[in-house]
């Protein structure tokens, strides 16, 4: 080998400071300065750093402990060993992990991502072996070879993990902590990928226990409803008691590899009427409602608690599962519905209000004129007026066009032929419809800043929620008549 190709296969650090000096000449010129910087910053590539002596600035592992710990992965998935011994060795990489710094951990999370993918070789046989049998009776055959020769070793190592203790709540950790890093280093992506479509497996509903948790629960489990809960912030004890009261119910899903933590859980209320504020459910000091008269099961809170399972659903089944084992215990419940946030409505009204006044009457736009003293009325002095919606009364036209807006918000704006709202897209892919609207719903400083303090109730109607599912997929949003009627 001559020192050329040392330089440029052993010691990459070297042949940089070379390159520097040579474009500091007038060939240098001709390269823009932003070209050079970016070129002079760009991180080598993981295989660039397995062929390489020594690490440069901002890598973690140098390329020595690289290529070891690329050989422990491998030795997870060596195929000579069984699952246990796989699963010992997996244990042995994740003691490592826990122990290592963030920087250390990215590198491994590079190395899971680009070294473990599917042998190209027996993909192109495959798809060509498919492609000659298209049309006969070996066709359905050659898919399967196919779909299995684009299977990836990383399925396999992650399948390691979860084999030994603890190995699924590692891995479930390590999604967390890896999906923030996602835009700003787009190799990740395929491990992201691989753990999503892992997960919606083992943690498919088919495996989840469906659990009530009450006051009797191990205080740890109520702690965690207090640390998880997303919708309405738990502000004591007394208040998760009231949470959890004799007219109250909260169900958790649980998986058999983490009995003791709630992937999800719903809070419910049992009330005679569809419930219009959260303020009553909220408050400790209020005395239980009357079991015998409760025909209304509202679900006033929804939580997941597992950042590392995003993308796997499972608000649809809870629901589902609790109107069942609610029907049971309370036999004469007849409605079943939410009392829900609308947290993406303020931001949207910033942007779109100007051209929500345009779709006025000039008849209505001289009477909120008139309201806001401003003729015309504009966007900013219907946006100040709204800033007022603790006082502002049942006439009032700013109020009137708060909830035209938000009605039209809910049941017209959407993107992709979904609804705009998050809250709105998990409620009407399960199959509710939105039902109506509720002014000053939230009048805390949270539901003000978020929607003016407007909640909105989704219906969960067990008859119609195919038919509700059904009509989303055509691009229409299912709503009440009460909703339609506010559209402007």
């Amino acid at each position: 080998m001559t020192a050329s190709d040392w330089l440029n296969t052993k010691r990459p650090e070297l042949r940089s400071a070379g390159d520097a000096a040579a474009k500091s000449g007038p060939a240098a010129a001709a390269i823009p300065a932003d070209k050079k910087d970016a070129a002079a910053s760009a991180p080598r590539s993981t295989r660039e750093r397995l062929k390489a002596l020594l690490r440069q600035n901002q890598e973690a592992l140098s390329p020595r402990v690289l290529r070891r710990t690329l050989q422990e992965l491998k030795n997870i998935v060596d195929p000579q060993v069984s699952e246990i011994e796989g699963g010992r060795r997996a244990s042995g990489v994740a003691e490592w992990y826990v122990r290592a710094e963030a920087n250390e951990r990215r590198d491994m999370w590079l190395l899971m991502s680009e070294e473990f993918t599917a042998d190209p070789e027996k993909v192109k046989l495959a798809q060509a072996q498919y492609a000659a049998h298209l049309g006969t009776a070996d066709e359905a055959a050659a898919e399967v070879r196919l779909r299995r020769a684009t299977v990836s070793p990383r399925r396999r190592l992650l399948q390691r993990f979860s084999a030994f203790p603890g190995g699924i709540r590692f891995l479930v950790d390590l999604r967390a902590e890896l999906l923030p890093h996602l835009t700003a280093d787009k190799r990740l992506q395929a491990l992201d990928i691989e753990m999503e479509y892992m997960f919606s497996t083992w943690f498919d509903f088919g495996f989840l226990d469906l659990r009530r948790i009450s006051w009797d629960s191990p205080a740890s489990l109520i702690e965690k409803l207090i640390r998880y809960e997303a919708v309405h912030d738990i502000r004591s004890w007394a208040d998760v008691k009231n949470r959890l009261d004799s007219d109250r119910r909260c169900y958790g899903f649980f998986h058999p590899r983490l009995p003791d933590e709630p992937l999800i859980f719903v809070e419910v209320a049992l009330m005679d009427s569809m419930a219009t504020c959260i303020t009553p459910l909220l408050d400790e000091s209020a005395d239980a409602a009357d079991l015998n008269k409760a025909r209304t099961a509202i679900f006033y809170s929804i939580s997941n608690t597992q950042t590392g399972l995003r993308g796997v659903s499972f608000g649809d089944s809870l629901i589902k599962r609790v109107v069942e084992a609610l029907k049971i215990e309370f036999p004469k419940l007849r409605c079943f519905a939410t009392l829900s946030p609308i947290p993406g409505f303020r931001g949207w009204l910033d942007k779109h209000a100007a051209a929500m006044l345009e779709k006025l009457t000039e008849k209505e736009r001289a009477a909120l004129g008139l309201a806001l003293a401003s003729q015309p009325p504009t966007a900013a002095a219907f946006l100040a007026a709204a800033e007022t919606a603790l006082h502002l009364h049942a006439k009032s036209p700013v109020r009137q066009m708060l909830l035209r807006c938000a009605a039209h918000y809910l049941g017209q704006a959407h993107e992709g032929g979904k609804p705009l709202d998050p809250v709105a897209r998990f409620h009407l892919g399960n199959g509710a419809r939105i039902e109506r609207l509720d002014w000053l719903g939230d009048p805390s400083p949270k539901g003000i800043k978020q929607s003016y303090g407007l909640m909105v109730n989704y219906l969960y109607d067990p008859k119609r929620l195919d038919k509700h599912r059904a009509l989303l997929a055509q691009g229409k949003i299912p709503v009440a008549d009460a909703i339609e009627d506010l559209y402007i």
